[in-house]
């Protein structure tokens, strides 16, 4: 399933998802997750018993160096699938987890060691030393860039709708459940209620559901019309479905503009180097398609495969 959250939007609007602007409060319980949780100096504040003992350890000189001296990087990773999380066999994987194997191995650093921990306290983590590195599929925003810096993104991100089988009302993006007055539901704090009232839902008719799986439910029983969350997740969730099925991902139109996000690996703001070795590697491997054959077993498609950057996504 996915998750994935949002960027923020010019103007702060109510409801973010987990991947929206951080503030200076968590909004949101930490079990919902990367498309929900917003990322704060409350939660720097709770982290702070953790960080404590990390900011002793606090290396110096050059941090590709000091990871191919321990032989291990420090993933941290927010225990979320298709992301980083531990699987049936208690292995952990993703596709951000996957792919810093591939990456770290070339660059001469074999050990990987996954840290999971709330999605809220990635970035406060990484600033503490408790991991070397975000490998969580986290979302590139201007928030988050003023914290952290960014690969370029591994993946991008659309949108999809649940609906009926044979979308009988022809719902393709947020402007066709106006036009239509179809019935809209999401998910508790996803960025799709702002995309959504961007195009003209009223707030008070927007049903808010649990996640995707309520989602399917309210859309197979004729609840409601339209369930809205990411393309990944809408795949996933109605692939058994016979009652039924999601539409093609589409960028939502945000002020008159397309909204695309992409996630990626994120870094300490002093670690510019060792961002810029995992950035060329990227690189080759999305020329090569490597990186497609990473990510495909987890969902991917060609769609959310792209060559946006990280200065683009964090302006």
């Amino acid at each position: 399933m996915k998750p994935g959250s949002r960027a923020a939007m010019a103007s702060p609007p109510k409801h973010k998802k987990r991947r929206t602007a951080e503030t200076t409060e968590t909004t949101e319980p930490p079990s919902l997750g990367r498309r929900s949780l917003l990322l704060g100096t409350a939660v720097l504040g709770a982290a702070g018993t953790v960080g404590a003992t990390g900011c002793g350890r606090i290396p110096s000189g050059d941090t590709l160096a000091r990871l191919k001296s321990q032989r291990t990087v420090r993933l941290g990773i927010a225990g979320e699938a298709p992301y980083g999380f531990i699987d049936e066999e208690g292995d952990f994987t993703g596709e951000a987890v996957e792919l810093a194997k591939v990456i770290f191995k070339r660059l001469g650093v074999a050990g990987v060691q996954p840290v999971a921990t709330d999605f809220s306290s990635l970035i406060p983590g990484l600033n503490s030393q408790q991991f070397d590195v975000v490998s969580a599929g986290m979302y590139i925003n201007k928030e988050r860039c003023t914290q952290v810096i960014f690969a370029d993104p591994e993946y991008q991100m659309l949108d999809a709708f649940i609906v009926p089988k044979g979308n009988p009302k022809g719902l393709r993006s947020y402007q066709d459940v106006v036009r239509t007055g179809a019935t809209f539901a999401t998910g508790t704090g996803y960025a799709e209620i702002d995309y959504a009232i961007s195009a003209g839902v009223p707030e008070k008719e927007i049903v808010i559901l649990q996640d995707p799986v309520a989602g399917l439910n309210a859309v197979e029983s004729g609840r409601v019309d339209v369930f809205a969350g990411t393309a990944l997740t809408g795949r996933s969730v109605v692939k058994k479905s016979r009652k039924a099925e999601a539409t093609e991902p589409f960028a939502p139109v945000v002020d008159g503009k397309k909204k695309i996000d992409g996630g990626g690996f994120a870094f300490r703001p002093t670690d510019t180097d060792l961002r810029d070795a995992v950035n060329t590697e990227i690189h080759r491997m999305k020329k090569s398609g490597e990186l497609f054959r990473i990510l495909r077993p987890f969902g991917f498609t060609e769609t959310e495969m792209t060559m946006l950057t990280a200065e683009e996504l964090c302006a």
